[in-house]
C-alpha cells in the first residue's frame, strides 16, 4: 500500500512539472502602428521561468495580410523568408530572449493586418502559449522638412504612396547651385529627371505611367547625391 502510495505521489509530482508553465511572453500592445512602404518590427520577449534550458518552437499559425505585404521571424535582426512558418529558439535557465522579433512589410496600401502565434516546448507540447499581433498600416500625410541645408530645404513628396501624380515642395536658399531630383527603380536604374529652378517652390512628379511598386528619388545638388528616400506607386 505504501509503495502504491509512492508511484502515485511519484506521477503526480510528474504530471504537475509537465504540466506548469516553463516560460512566460512579455506584455504587447493592443495594436502595433507604422506607415506604408515602412517595415514594423514586433519585439517578442521570452522569459524561462526554469533552472533548465528550453528549446520552444514560434509557429504562425494564420494570418490576415494585404496582397502587397509580407509577415515573417527575425533573431537578431536576420530576418527569415516568410514562408518560413515556425522557428526553433533557445532559452537559457532564468533567462529573457530578447532579440527575437516579427515584422511585418507593411506594403502598398493603409488597413489592418493580424497574425496568431503559439510558443510550445519542443519537449513538452502541452506547454503552450497562443497570442495575436495587430498591425494598423497609415498613410503619411505631413510634410516633413527631409533634408536641410544653406543649399535648399526639402520637403518630403506627397503624397506616398502616389497613384497619378505627386509634388514636392522645396525652397533653394543658394541661386548658384543646380538642384534636381531624380527618380531610380528598384535597380537603381534612372526613369525620370525633375529639375528644381530657384524661382519655383514646388515640382510636379508624374508616376501616371509608373508601374506599381517601390522607387527612389535622390536629391542631387550639383550633380552630386545628397539624399535618397522610398517612392511608392500604387494603382
Amino acid at each position: 500500500m505504501k509503495k502504491h502510495f509512492l508511484w502515485l505521489a511519484f506521477f503526480g509530482l510528474v504530471a504537475v512539472e509537465l504540466s506548469a508553465q516553463s516560460f512566460e511572453v512579455g506584455p504587447l500592445q493592443d495594436v502595433y502602428k507604422g506607415f506604408i512602404g515602412e517595415t514594423v518590427k514586433v519585439p517578442i520577449k521570452i522569459i524561462n521561468d526554469t533552472d533548465k534550458p528550453l528549446t520552444l518552437i514560434v509557429r504562425r499559425v494564420s494570418s490576415t495580410l494585404g496582397g502587397t505585404q509580407k509577415n515573417y521571424f527575425c533573431l537578431d535582426n536576420n530576418c527569415l523568408d516568410q514562408r518560413v512558418e515556425d522557428v526553433i529558439v533557445r532559452v537559457e535557465p532564468r533567462q529573457t530572449l530578447m532579440e527575437f522579433q516579427i515584422a511585418l512589410d507593411a506594403g502598398l496600401a493603409n488597413g489592418i493586418s493580424s497574425a496568431k502565434y503559439m510558443i510550445y516546448n519542443r519537449y513538452n507540447t502541452a506547454d503552450i502559449y497562443e497570442f495575436d499581433v495587430n498591425f494598423a498600416v497609415e498613410e503619411r500625410s505631413a510634410k516633413a522638412d527631409i533634408y536641410s541645408s544653406p543649399h535648399i530645404v526639402l520637403h518630403d513628396v506627397y503624397p506616398n504612396p502616389v497613384v497619378d501624380f505627386a509634388y514636392v515642395n522645396y525652397d533653394m536658399k543658394n541661386d548658384e547651385v543646380a538642384a534636381k531630383i531624380i527618380i531610380h527603380n528598384i535597380l537603381g536604374n534612372p526613369i525620370d529627371e525633375y529639375n528644381l529652378p530657384s524661382a519655383e517652390n514646388n515640382v510636379k512628379i508624374r508616376a501616371e505611367s509608373m508601374n506599381a511598386g517601390i522607387y527612389f528619388y535622390t536629391l542631387y545638388l550639383d550633380n552630386e547625391g545628397v539624399m535618397t528616400r522610398k517612392l511608392i506607386v500604387k494603382k
